[in-house]
């Protein structure tokens, strides 16, 4: 299906169209036939104001912003990603495709600035993956879940601290990224280089210290991304999965069942990390915010990951929270629902495992819970019935808390009255230490006067010997 006939005001219609998005702060602008413009703000799809949008009018659009190429490329696939620019607005990721045989459009704002891991109010803890020497980190996560906003923040981190050179292999070019420290190359699939596997092997010879591919799409690109990660060059890539379980499957299933055991040990010894994330809406409608599941690497995980063990892999994060700084998606919702950033509910709609999320937050969180819980229907006594069984949960658990201070108050009871009678036993034997120094002291004494005596009865016989001698030496012969 071919596209239509460029109009001199086509191009300046989209840019109106994508102008109008930025400035509300919108997200995504989708373009179907027979109905008005969409645009994603803060995860809800809304109208623009004006007409529906005849076929040939978004043809028009799309013709004048695609190069021979992605119009090569549509005529062959009926899709084609490319990257749009307008000077002093932004950057735009557009997929182009058919539905229902019309055309239609999808565009994604790019921000100009790259944002820190702080102003995207990540975990600080990513930052320890820029500074690994080697190895494979995974970014996953639904579309428009802020996979490749996270890359781009880490990479332009590493360029920004780091004399090396960076090598990303996109489809298309989101982000700008710039030099600093390091040199980064920026390679467009379609515009410098035929595909993802070509532009990765090619990308070994040019001497890089990082490697960042926008996706792993194929078995031959999941192998070289292995192998580039085993040869000493840290790998950013990202997968559409969920959690760290259905990333390791889903990278095994790209090989066949001969192969899969090779490349389980392989990734277990070259995995650093996965990062799976999702958007969730805040509390206050300002917008979204990323809840994060972090898996890093460790003994434990490695053997878990080489023994095909991956749904122990949950479990091992929920308990690695203190040492290694893991979380699950659980974990983390429950932390935006404590900071008050998200609502209750909007956690249990995003959790993968909502009785789980439920069960965690009743288990630690049971007043917290009683407040968020919020009733549809006035005449819903089934939500009365949950209220009043989280008042039980919560009064046993004081009953629980009151019995074991009241234990604690037995044992200080205890233990003062041990002090006491430790106490009493001292008294005794500072006064037992007291007679000795006594009976000492009068022996001392009796000591002394019996060397006195001595000396005096030794110097009344030295004196009487003297006599003896003398009468002696002067008796007559």
């Amino acid at each position: 299906m071919s596209l239509a006939s460029t109009e001199p005001s086509a191009r300046r219609n989209i840019d109106v169209l994508l102008r109008q998005m930025t400035e509300m702060g919108a997200s995504d602008l989708h373009l179907r036939s027979s109905r008005r413009p969409l645009v994603r703000l803060h995860g809800r799809l809304q109208s623009l104001e004006g007409e529906p949008l005849r076929a040939t009018e978004i043809g028009t659009m799309m013709d004048a912003i695609m190069q021979p190429h992605h119009k090569a490329k549509f005529e062959k696939n009926l899709s084609v990603d490319l990257g749009y620019g307008i000077p002093g607005l932004g950057r735009y990721r557009c997929n182009v495709f058919l539905q229902r045989g019309t055309l239609a459009a999808a565009f994604r704002m790019i921000p100009d600035k790259i944002k820190s891991v702080d102003e995207l109010e990540l975990p600080d803890s990513l930052l320890d993956f820029c500074h690994l020497p080697m190895g494979l980190v995974l970014v996953t996560g639904p579309t428009g879940s802020g996979k490749s906003t996270t890359l781009s923040t880490l990479v332009q981190y590493i360029a920004d601290h780091y004399p090396v050179h960076i090598v990303t292999i996109e489809d298309p070019i989101e982000f700008l990224l710039h030099d600093s420290t390091g040199t980064i190359s920026q390679r467009e699939v379609g515009t410098d280089t035929p595909g993802f596997y070509e532009a990765l092997k090619n990308s070994l010879r040019q001497d890089p210290d990082v490697i960042m591919v926008g996706e792993m799409r194929d078995p031959e690109t999941v192998s070289t991304v292995i192998t580039a990660a085993e040869t000493g060059h840290l790998v950013f890539s990202t997968l559409h999965t969920n959690d760290t379980g259905q990333t390791i499957d889903r990278i095994l299933d790209n090989f066949p069942p001969g192969q899969q055991s090779q490349v389980r040990f392989q990734l277990s010894q070259v995995l650093r990390a996965v990062v799976s994330m999702q958007l969730v809406r805040r509390r206050d409608g300002s917008g979204r915010i990323a809840a994060l599941e972090i898996l890093r690497t460790s003994p434990d995980v490695e053997k878990l990951i080489a023994t095909g063990r991956t749904a122990e892999l949950l479990e091992r994060i929920e308990s690695s929270v203190g040492h290694y700084h893991m979380q699950s998606m659980n974990q983390s919702l429950i932390a935006l629902v404590v900071s008050g950033t998200i609502g209750y509910q909007e956690a249990m709609r995003c959790s993968i495992d909502p009785d789980d999320l439920d069960l965690k937050m009743r288990r630690h969180f049971p007043k917290l819970l009683e407040q968020e819980k919020e009733m549809s229907s006035s005449a819903d006594y089934s939500q009365i019935f949950e209220l009043l069984q989280y008042r039980k949960l919560y009064e046993e658990q004081e009953e629980k808390v009151k019995i074991q201070l009241g234990e604690k108050d037995e044992l200080i009871a205890d233990l003062r009255q041990r002090l006491a009678r430790q106490g009493e036993d001292v008294d005794r034997l500072r006064k037992a230490m007291g007679d000795n120094d006594e009976r000492l002291a009068k022996i001392e004494a009796e000591k002394e006067r019996i060397a006195v005596e001595a000396k005096q009865r030794v110097d009344k016989l030295q004196e009487r010997v003297r006599e003896l001698n003398q009468q002696l030496t002067t008796a007559p012969r």
